[in-house]
């Protein structure tokens, strides 16, 4: 049985093109996104996160992130995403879903322990 990946990236980023690199090398199904193209909506963040700490998406070592001047301790959830909205580089890429399960960040060394 093939698995299927949906597969959120920026196609300039070096990780991202890394993890797909890795992924199309393994029977798998890859359902591409470039959120920088096609940016997500709030619900659409919402429903990656399941719950989570909008931090785990968050990409708080991004110089957009350095550059805003923020404190880190101050920032909510809903800010986050309002900030994940307005720039995508702040975005933990590549976001990886297989399954129910959502990965930020997900780089080769996580993906070959997830995939058989």
């Amino acid at each position: 049985m093939t698995t299927k990946v949906d597969f959120y990236c920026w196609v300039r980023c070096t990780t991202c093109r890394k993890a797909k690199e890795f992924l199309s090398q393994k029977d798998i199904e890859i359902n591409e996104r470039d959120f920088f193209k096609n940016p997500f909506t709030r619900n659409e963040i919402i429903d990656l996160l399941k719950g989570k700490s909008s931090s785990e998406m968050f990409n708080f070592r991004s110089p957009s992130f350095k550059k805003l001047g923020l404190s880190r301790e101050n920032l909510l959830d809903d800010k986050l995403i309002d900030l994940m909205l307005k720039e995508p580089r702040l975005i933990r890429r590549p976001v990886v879903r297989i399954g129910a399960n959502v990965y930020f960040s997900a780089d080769r060394s996580v993906l070959e322990s997830l995939l058989p």
